[in-house]
């Protein structure tokens, strides 16, 4: 398995966002995804591991979990090609609302009873 199908799987997405907010131990990560068991979530993190996206350490009695963001630069490189649609395609809605806005603020365009 590869990083991109890793991330295919929307509960390995669900604890990749869980631990870019910071590191966590497992249980920690079980508690935050009632639909799945124990086990299902260290498969899981087991597959997260072995593509490198996620780090493990003990502490104690308990594993924690910590995301390796330098490991998602393979994802951001081949997005990086298709960037430049979604530029266009923002700058293009940023251009329809500030035209939209500038007509709501032109009393010329405003629709309403005539003062005369």
């Amino acid at each position: 398995m590869d990083v991109f199908e890793a991330v295919a799987e929307p509960h390995r997405r669900a604890l990749l966002d869980l631990l870019a907010e910071r590191e966590r131990p497992a249980g920690e990560l079980v508690a935050n995804l009632p639909t799945l068991t124990q086990p299902a979530v260290s498969r899981h993190l087991r597959i997260l591991r072995e593509v490198g996206l996620v780090e493990v350490r003990p502490d104690g009695q308990r594993r924690i979990y910590a995301l390796r963001a330098d490991r998602l630069i393979e994802i951001d490189n081949w997005l990086g090609r298709y960037r430049r649609y979604w530029r266009d395609h923002l700058d293009a809605l940023e251009r329809h609302l500030a035209d939209r806005i500038g007509m709501q603020d032109d009393p010329t365009t405003q629709n309403g009873p005539d003062d005369d």
